[in-house]
């Protein structure tokens, strides 16, 4: 079977795309190697920014996602693209460790993984105090003290969130202003178990068999480097884009970000990048969902041309 679309990924930006695609009654296959849907976007714990749902969490707002996606049909099948390539006829042949796929078109929406600081004892001590995500580990530290790395508003969002469950947050940032939205670091730096440590980074995770403290150094200050006692450590520096599987058919930025304006298009016809994995401004779940949309028109308009 030949496919007019192959939708990789089920973030925002995925569902969105496969809610579009079902309404343009495209020939579509759904891939996701994740046994949720989501992405990212399902480990907020508070997403007080969609449009028409305040304060909705990450993981209702997915799961509404991937039901609207459900009533139209849509379902992604668990395989993991491995590669993508072209083949005769201008298709393209997307590959999983299962099978071989044709399509005419693809939508990648493969998002990005949470950057690392790359220090010793990260990896280390990784599942053992140091984690990525507050609302899926916060709990396990609940009344002890703990470190949050970064500086944007993904920090701030994890600083606050864990404030309710531990005694006291550390939260560490290389330099002396947010960039974190005005009103989220307003919130971060009125709660009271919070200590904002300006203008510090951390050189090293210690622990034996889990996190005991974080070596810090001043960014400012010529001084010898000092321990900071924590049970954990979450680090929230970034995050990298997945573009790997495209790098021999698109062009890739000197950060990673496939290079696609809005209408989502790629420099190669026929395949098209949505959401975090692509060049933009503004990374949040409302424009992955505008990429989805996007995306799905672009590849419509291409399907009718050939």
């Amino acid at each position: 079977m030949i496919y007019d679309l192959i939708i990789i990924g089920a973030g925002p930006a995925g569902q969105t795309a496969a809610i579009y695609a079902s309404r343009a009654r495209l020939a579509v296959l759904w891939l996701e190697n994740r046994f949720v849907q989501g992405g990212q976007a399902k480990d907020s714990a508070l997403m007080d920014n969609y449009p028409g749902l305040p304060g909705i969490s990450g993981e209702a707002l997915s799961e509404a996602f991937a039901a609207h996606a459900e009533k139209l049909g849509m379902t992604p099948v668990r395989e993991k693209a491995v590669s993508i390539t072209e083949a005769e006829g201008g298709l393209k042949k997307v590959c999983t460790k299962k099978a071989e796929y044709l399509s005419r078109t693809v939508i990648y929406a493969g998002g990005a993984v949470h950057r690392k600081l790359c220090i010793p004892g990260e990896e280390e001590l990784s599942g053992a105090g140091v984690s990525y995500c507050a609302t899926c580990d916060g709990a396990f530290f609940k009344d002890q003290d703990v470190a949050v790395v970064g500086g944007g508003n993904t920090a701030c969002e994890e600083a606050l969130f864990l404030s309710g469950i531990c005694r006291k947050v550390y939260l560490i940032h290389r330099r002396d202003t947010f960039r974190a939205d005005p009103i989220l670091a307003e919130q971060t730096k009125k709660k009271d178990n919070i200590e904002i440590l300006w203008n510090t980074v951390p050189e090293k995770i210690c622990g034996t068999d889990a996190v005991e403290a974080v070596l810090l150094r001043s960014t400012k200050e010529e001084k010898e480097p000092f321990r900071l006692p924590v049970e954990g450590i979450f680090v929230a520096v970034g995050m990298e884009p997945e573009s790997a599987i495209l790098k021999e058919l698109v062009r890739i930025d000197e950060s990673g970000y496939v290079v696609a304006g809005e209408s989502c298009e790629t420099d190669c016809p026929g395949i098209y990048a949505a959401g975090d994995v692509r060049t933009k401004p503004l990374r949040q779940v409302i424009t992955a969902a505008a990429d989805g949309a996007s995306a799905v028109a672009s590849a419509c308009r291409f399907l009718r041309r050939s």
